[in-house]
């Protein structure tokens, strides 16, 4: 095995484009997921904008693809956000970001130089709180992303859903916590289903199967291997206290009257986030996780997945210290961690072979115009 190790840049939401290669360097990455977020968007967790998207030319992604290649660096690119659900006005804009980001990735060379795009898909909660609610979810995603993975698939770019449910991306007030439809992997089958097409795929986080208390490797073991362009390293550690004593390990931690909760000995969310009774960590950083990670990578050998693993880091002991010298150690430790799983021994100890990188090609001859839903509509 030698996949490369990358690192997304939403850690480094407070560096430059060029700031964020020369910190990839220092880390020992072979490769970056640049986010590039809507600079108007309404979110503000883990959120990036490493790329000028706004004024994106041929010429700019000769000058990116320049950059990358001096340094010796791959690259994919993404944003995440709820693209089916939620204020219908941002529904639309967060879709049109998303086909601004298919072509750029056009632009950088596409499939030819394995630039991906990432996305969520989000969730419809007005559709979801009716009878058959998941089902019609996913008859949005199909109405919404046909024409989106089609016009990928013209270009010659693979749009990625990464499995996040999203279980904090509303108050802790609402009952439920699922806030976006790949978070499952029974979601993610049927819509391969429903647009059969090869132009999509996934970015598989073992770290939120781990909090719904599902097994990374048996999600592995079900999973057509040829669907899952990354993997995200990230991970849980599944916290026992008197939150799993008093509401369990099935449903999320709900939000009552507090002077209620205060008399009956009743713990509640301390945030959004707070629902599921967990710790974001970085393996190898900071203490044991919950998950067995040389029996998921053995896994993930033995169904021949050959892709880069992509350190994205939201640990507490890390990115969260708001400390730069910390979010470096993290994911300087995650690739320690990871080296003997992934690279071969040398003498130098475990390290990535070279031999395999291939600089990024200019593919793209020619510039092409920004589309937008209501054009391929």
């Amino acid at each position: 095995m030698n996949n490369p190790i990358w690192i997304m840049s939403s850690a480094f939401d407070s560096l430059s484009f060029s700031e964020v290669l020369l910190k990839a360097q220092e880390v020992g990455a072979q490769g970056i997921d640049l986010c590039v977020f809507r600079r108007d968007g309404t979110r503000t967790d883990h959120v990036a904008t490493h790329l000028d998207y706004e004024s994106f030319t041929l010429d700019s992604a000769r000058k990116v693809t320049d950059a990358f290649n001096k340094v010796g660096l791959k690259v994919s690119i993404g944003a995440f956000e709820n693209c089916i659900g939620g204020n219908p006005e941002q529904q639309v804009k967060n879709q049109n970001h998303l086909l601004r980001l298919i072509r750029i990735a056009h632009l950088l060379g596409g499939d030819e130089n394995d630039v991906t795009v990432g996305t969520f898909v989000g969730y419809n909660h007005e559709l979801g709180n009716l009878e058959n609610g998941f089902q019609k979810n996913l008859e949005r995603y199909q109405k919404i992303f046909t024409p989106i993975i089609k016009y990928a698939e013209d270009l010659g770019v693979t749009v990625i859903y990464e499995n996040c449910p999203m279980e904090g991306w509303r108050s802790a007030a609402y009952t439920g916590t699922f806030n976006n439809l790949t978070g499952v992997l029974a979601a993610r089958k049927l819509m391969y289903e429903m647009i059969p097409s090869p132009a999509h795929g996934e970015i598989y986080d073992p770290s939120h199967d781990v909090w719904q208390h599902t097994d990374p490797v048996e999600v592995i073991k079900a999973t057509n291997i040829e669907r899952v362009k990354r993997i995200h390293v990230k991970a849980t550690r599944n916290l026992k206290n008197e939150k799993q004593i008093h509401w369990g390990g099935m449903y999320p931690v709900q939000q009552v009257d507090q002077n209620l909760a205060q008399k009956a000995g009743v713990p509640l969310p301390d945030h959004e986030w707070d629902r599921h009774n967990y710790e974001a960590m970085l393996p190898g950083f900071g203490g044991s996780d919950s998950m067995d990670w040389r029996r998921f990578v053995d896994t993930l050998k033995e169904k021949g997945f050959e892709g880069p693993f992509e350190i994205e880091n939201e640990a507490v002991l890390s990115k969260a210290t708001g400390n730069m010298g910390a979010i470096v150690q993290g994911y300087q430790a995650t690739i320690m961690f990871l080296s003997p799983m992934l690279w071969p021994l040398t003498k130098q100890g475990y390290q990535y072979d070279r031999k395999a990188y291939q600089p990024l090609k200019q593919v793209a001859q020619k510039d092409i115009p920004e589309v937008s839903m209501s054009e391929l509509a």
